[in-house]
Order: structure tokens, then C-alpha cells, then sequence
């Protein structure tokens, strides 16, 4: 990736919080990397390096600043919002597929050999694989160190090392301390929940809409699995070696997270769902930007400035939910939702959450009951896969019967590995591997690749939501009329349709 030199010094000596994560500043004088907006003093043209990347920093045997934090910048909209093979890529890592599966696995998942792989992360982003992979496990180490009491050991391989001596050696490297001293230089206070439980802050490009997220989260909250109440969005989690569940609140230039993990392996992928889920990695100076440059949209980012697209946890809740849908209301689609949730718990009593304190809790009693203060056990479950579904009877379903054979083609193309909606998907190849599918339509496809695949440039022009607020807006509301007039939103369609949809 090409870095203008005179363009990043200019942001660096200004400190603009915009393009942090965007890259990286290394200061050869001191050894050290920092963010563009770092607080420190500006470092002089010919001791400057900038860098594409963390990695990339720390090849370079620089170690990260302890004053602004770099290693905990919000992550670079680019590979936030790219469909290519390092866009992927960068997805995945971040969910922590070269942890788990190694290169190879990583390789296998974008259909490339390893060696091109390799060779295209590095000319994009100054690092390979590997390298990418080892900067997010140092900052998922530190995070464990300074709020959590786990010894040592345990968080060097829960943060994903293979060994005590190489977790040692890279934190040492990145950090210019060992674990013993960031531990102690932080005063480490555990948090209140107790053994598993982890608060961290997720930063942000502001601005945010926090309102905007809490609300369009709301209104579409699932009983048992998820719930918005007194400014904090909580539900579960599937996670890759178990379940978890987590509490997000909007501040001033961070959203807190508190997080109940089942195995702390598991931290790095939930800060990356946490942090898709809300938009955190986007851009919305730019966003607001192109919609503003429209009259009719102009009044409404004035007074709304960055609001987000929010995307999903997990692909396959998002296809059943859009699918379930299809021609009625949020409110008739949560109610058979919370039906299917009750069969699925009825028929397979698969533990969902880590309410391991609260045992039989059933996603009706979930339902029913109250949410629980602060601090209490969590009734949460998470929300059932593929596998699962397949296994509900048809009285598990309240819908047409076209509508559930549609639900469990889904499921069996996902269970099969027949079409991927999780972050590193090709998301045109799932576009057209769901249209092939029995039921799915344009509509459902297109929101799918919005919210499941992060797809910023998705406009749904029959969408009645989209129609009426097009027509409050004073735009056309005939959808082929309304579709040709949103070109001039690209490409950030999706959020024209979250603005659309706010108008209602």
C-alpha cells in the first residue's frame, strides 16, 4: 500500500484522530511506532517512517508506544469495507483463523497456495500472514495482563502463543516491557464479574451515532439472545471454542465491553465480532461526506453525524432473521423467531451461554423474566446453528412452509459448506450461491451482504422501509426510479438505506 509522505506528516502534526489505524508512525530516533494523533511532541521529517500496518512497525524492529497506544487503534476501514483477497484476509485474522488453523487454514478459506498469499499481504500491507497474526496476538496478551488475574502461562496461550519463551519474546519486542512489568505498571484490577470476565474499551473513529446504533439494535432485539436496556446492548455469543456473552455502552471515544468468556481463547474473536457488530472500524467522515454532497440527505447528516451500519455477529442468524422477514413486520418476525429459539432449546438443550450458574433456564423463561441487574447472571443464549435448525420439526416453525424449506436450504448450504457468509466470504460468490437457493430473492440476498458481509455499497430499492423514507425525504419512491437515483450514493449505498429507514 502506497503511503503519501507529505499527506501522513501533515496528519501526524496535526494529530488528526481520523486516520489512526489507517497507519502507522515510526520514529527511528526513539524506536518507537506510534498513531497520527499520538500526543507526543512531533518527531522530525528525517526521523519518520509510516507504515501500512502494525506488523509491518514491528518487523521493522520498532515496539509500540506506551503513551498512545497504537496496537489499540480502531482497525483501517480499508480492510473494513474491501471485498478482495486481502480484505478477506484481514477479516479473517482479526476472528483469529490463523490461530486456529494456521496459514494453511487461512490459505484454504481464501482459495489461494499459502506462498501467494504471503506475497500479497506483504505488498499490501508490509507484513505476511503470520506476522499479522502475531501483532493482534501481542495485543491480545496485554489485554488479558493488565484486566484480568490469569496467571502468566495462561495468558500466553490463551492469547494464542504456542509456548511461555515466544510469548515472553514478543511482548518484550512490541511492548519494551516484560509481562511482569506491564502487569505491575498497570495496577491490575480484575473486573467485578469475576474469573472470565473481561472489560476492555473499543475504540472508534468519531463520530458515532451512538443513539443510531442503540435504536436500530433495539428495535430489532431477539428475547433471550439479545436486549438494549438503560444504553447498554447485551447478548450471546457463539465463539469458536465456546460461548460467551457481552455488554457493550457507547462513551465518549470508546464503546466499553464487558465480556463473559468461556474460554479466554476466545477474546481476540469477540472483539472482532463486537466491533463489526457495531461499525467500529468505519469511516463515517467519508460516509457523511458522499451523502451530504445529496440535497435531500444533506439536513439529515448535519443533525445525525456518524451513524453506522450495524452488521452481525454471526451469518447464519442473519440470513434466518432476514428470511423470517420476508413481507412482515419486525414484530411478527421477532415472534416467530422467539418460537423457533423455544423449539430449538426444547429439542437440543445445547448450552448456548455461560449461565453455567443458572442451569434449565429455557429461552422462554428467558423471555418472560426481567433482564437481570447488573452484575447478576445473565439468562443469554446464543442464537442456534445450522446444524440445529435442520434438526427442528415443523412445528418449530411458525411460518409458511415455503418459508422454512427456504430456512433449511440455508442451513444445509451452510452446513455443508456450500455458501460462506462469515467475514472473509467472497461476498459476490455468496450473493449468488444464496439466489440460487429456493425462496431468495434480490431483497433478501441484498440485505444479507449489507448486514452478514459488511457489503457498504448495498441499496435495497423495493425495501418498504427504504420506499416510504425515500418519500419523506421528498426522493422517488418507485424502486426502479428510486434504485437509478441511488447511484449517486456509492459506495455507500448501505448507508443511504440506514438513513432511509431513519427518516420512517
Amino acid at each position: 500500500m502506497e503511503l503519501d509522505f507529505e499527506r501522513c506528516y501533515r496528519a501526524v502534526d496535526s494529530r488528526d484522530q481520523r486516520f489512526d489505524g489507517w497507519f502507522y508512525t515510526g520514529v527511528t530516533s526513539t524506536g518507537i511506532y506510534c498513531r497520527p494523533s499520538c500526543p507526543a511532541t512531533t518527531p522530525k521529517r528525517q526521523n519518520v517512517r509510516f507504515f501500512p500496518s502494525a506488523a509491518a512497525a514491528q518487523g521493522a524492529g520498532l515496539r509500540a508506544c506506551r503513551r498512545c497506544r497504537p496496537d489499540a487503534a480502531p482497525g483501517s476501514p480499508q480492510w473494513n469495507v474491501r471485498a478482495d483477497v486481502v480484505g478477506r484476509a484481514m477479516r479473517l485474522i482479526a476472528d483469529g483463523v490463523v490461530d486456529r488453523h494456521g496459514v494453511p487454514g487461512l490459505a484454504s478459506r481464501l482459495g489461494y497456495t499459502e506462498r501467494h498469499l504471503h506475497r500479497m499481504l506483504s505488498a499490501e500491507l508490509g507484513a505476511g500472514p503470520l506476522a499479522l497474526a502475531r501483532a493482534q496476538r501481542a495485543q491480545t496478551a496485554r489485554i488479558l495482563i493488565e484486566t484480568t488475574g490469569l496467571g502468566l502461562a495462561e495468558v500466553a496461550f490463551a492469547a494464542g502463543f504456542g509456548s511461555v519463551r515466544q510469548f515472553n519474546d514478543t511482548v518484550r519486542e512490541v511492548y519494551g516491557a516484560t509481562p511482569s512489568e506491564l502487569r505491575i505498571s498497570r495496577a491490575r484490577r480484575p473486573a467485578a464479574g469475576g474469573a472470565g470476565t473481561i472489560t476492555l474499551r473499543l475504540a472508534y473513529r468519531p463520530p458515532l451515532h451512538a443513539a443510531a446504533l442503540l435504536d436500530f439494535l433495539a428495535l430489532r432485539a431477539l428475547p433471550g439472545v439479545e436486549e438494549v436496556r438503560d444504553g447498554t446492548y447485551h447478548r450471546a455469543l457463539r465463539l469458536p471454542h465456546g460461548a460467551g456473552t457481552v455488554a457493550l455502552t457507547p462513551a465518549d471515544g470508546h464503546v466499553a465491553a464487558t465480556l463473559r468468556l468461556a474460554d479466554m481463547r476466545d477474546l481476540a474473536p469477540a472483539v472482532a465480532r463486537c466491533r463489526r457488530l457495531l461499525d467500529l472500524d468505519a469511516d463515517p467522515v467519508a460516509v457523511d461526506a458522499t451523502l451530504a454532497q445529496d440535497p435531500a440527505l444533506a439536513p439529515a447528516v448535519r443533525a445525525e453525524p456518524g451513524v453506522r451500519l450495524p452488521h452481525a455477529v454471526d451469518g447464519f442468524e442473519m440470513a434466518v432473521r432476514a428470511i423470517t422477514t420476508q413481507q412482515i413486520s419486525l414484530r411478527s418476525a421477532r415472534t416467530t423467531l422467539t418460537h423457533l429459539l423455544t423449539a430449538t432449546a426444547a429439542g437440543h438443550p445445547v448450552d448456548h451461554g455461560v449461565v453455567a450458574d443458572r442451569p434449565g433456564v429455557s429461552r422462554q423463561q428467558a423471555h418472560d423474566q426481567p433482564w437481570p441487574e447488573p452484575g447478576s447472571d445473565c439468562a443469554l443464549q446464543g442464537f442456534p446453528g445450522a446444524e440445529e435448525v435442520l434438526l427442528v420439526p415443523d412445528s418449530g416453525f411458525r411460518m409458511p412452509g415455503a418459508r422454512r424449506e427456504t430456512i433449511r436450504s440455508v442451513a444445509r448450504a451452510i452446513a455443508e459448506g456450500a455458501v460462506d457468509l462469515e467475514p472473509g466470504g467472497d461476498r459476490e460468490e455468496a450473493v449468488r450461491r444464496l439466489t440460487a437457493l429456493p425462496g431468495i430473492g434480490p431483497w433478501t440476498a441484498g440485505y444479507v451482504a449489507m448486514r452478514a458481509l459488511g457489503d457498504p455499497d448495498v441499496f435495497l430499492p423495493t425495501d418498504l422501509g427504504v420506499r416510504r423514507g425515500a418519500a419523506a425525504l421528498g426522493l422517488p419512491d418507485d424502486p426502479k426510479t428510486l434504485d437509478a437515483y441511488a447511484d449517486r450514493w456509492r459506495p455507500w449505498r448501505s448507508y443511504a438505506v440506514i438513513r432511509l429507514w431513519r427518516a420512517v
